[in-house]
């Protein structure tokens, strides 16, 4: 074992400067000043004295909360990864001699956004400035939806059955601390077969650079084509559209049609009408365009930590799901930024 030196910091980070990792990147393409006006709404309310501690900085905290969507990791291991992990301290231009954040409070700024209602804000603001630096969204946009589980609820049938009609278990409000821990907004859902529990994130990418342009977040119940017209990109420079079957109606191609759009969603078999070899050639070929939206999902889940959230609730649910959105479009972002760096390389 070597003797402790007095540079040996800086020369570790020297070291992790070199290497270039993902983090550097991110830090150093991604523009996280512009965030700062929208993230300091949530101190707008004048402070009582100048006592106590000053409020800390929002870019920080609003970075705390991309490395814990970037690794799915809940706030106390958030707490313990910063401070163990010369990589986050560096993304977060934290010293040893600095104090971290603290997981209380981490959960405090992210409550803080969601009373405020600023993630989605967070999200729009990146979505101009992709705009403005020339990626905007083109060669048409593809929907999908994917389920989000949550940890399964050991409920009665009356109180579920309380539940779906929008109530609280009488028995529930008479022990908070019960209540607390108790989901009343995410549902159950089949598919293929597969009882799910949860929530629902549907977004919208567009082809041409695989950003998430638009997303809504409900319970797992939820059918994916009711949601169809809220996830439409109307600033998309092309007008067609891919799904899969599960938003195929003579409905929906109707009213896209009508909206100017060119369909390209999947067409669906029924009971005792399979699907022509035509058909079924012409949904594989739309396959071709229709998996890139896959792509982001599987992100999530090799990349990103997997989807499953910890919160409670659908304004945890939805709070987490746009944090997770708007981070995996910054690392869309710098993965482009580096394909420009290299083509102008060559």
């Amino acid at each position: 074992m070597g003797q402790p030196g007095f540079w040996d910091y800086e020369e570790r980070q020297q070291k992790l400067e070199e290497k270039k990792d993902f983090l550097c990147y991110l830090d150093e393409v991604v523009p996280w000043e512009p965030f700062r006006p929208i993230l300091e709404k949530i101190y707008d309310k004048p402070r009582k004295s100048n006592a106590g501690r000053r409020p800390l900085d929002s870019v920080l905290m609003f970075k705390l909360l991309v490395l814990q969507q970037m690794y799915n990791i809940g706030d106390e291991e958030l707490e313990y990864q910063v401070n163990d992990r010369l990589s986050f301290m560096r993304f977060l231009h934290l010293g040893l001699e600095d104090t971290v954040p603290d997981a209380k409070t981490v959960w405090s700024f992210r409550a803080q956004l969601i009373e405020h209602e600023l993630i989605e804000a967070l999200f729009e603001q990146f979505g101009h400035y992709l705009k403005s630096e020339g990626y905007q969204a083109q060669c048409g946009q593809i929907i999908d939806a994917t389920l989000i589980p949550v940890p399964k609820q050991h409920n009665r049938r009356k109180e579920n059955a309380q539940i779906k009609q929008g109530k609280v278990p009488e028995n529930w409000e008479e022990t908070p601390n019960k209540l607390r821990q108790k989901d009343v907004d995410a549902r159950w859902t089949k598919k293929n077969g597969v009882s799910h529990y949860g929530y629902k994130n549907h977004i919208n990418t567009d082809v041409g650079y695989g950003f998430i342009r638009c997303y809504t977040v409900t319970d797992a119940s939820v059918h994916d084509s009711q949601v169809l017209g809220t996830v439409l990109d109307p600033d998309n420079t092309d007008d067609e559209i891919w799904a899969d079957s599960a938003y195929f109606s003579k409905a929906v191609q109707a009213a896209l049609y009508w909206m100017g759009f060119i369909s390209h969603i999947h067409e669906r078999a029924y009971r005792n009408r399979p699907l022509t070899e035509e058909q079924e050639t012409n949904n594989t070929e739309r396959s071709k365009t229709r998996s890139k939206v896959e792509h982001i999902f599987g992100t999530m889940i090799t990349s990103m930590g997997g989807k499953a959230i910890r919160s409670i609730g659908i304004a945890n649910a939805k709070a987490n799901l746009g944090l997770k959105n708007l981070t995996f479009n910054l690392q869309r972002y710098v993965f482009w930024q580096k394909q420009e760096l290299l083509e102008a390389q060559v």
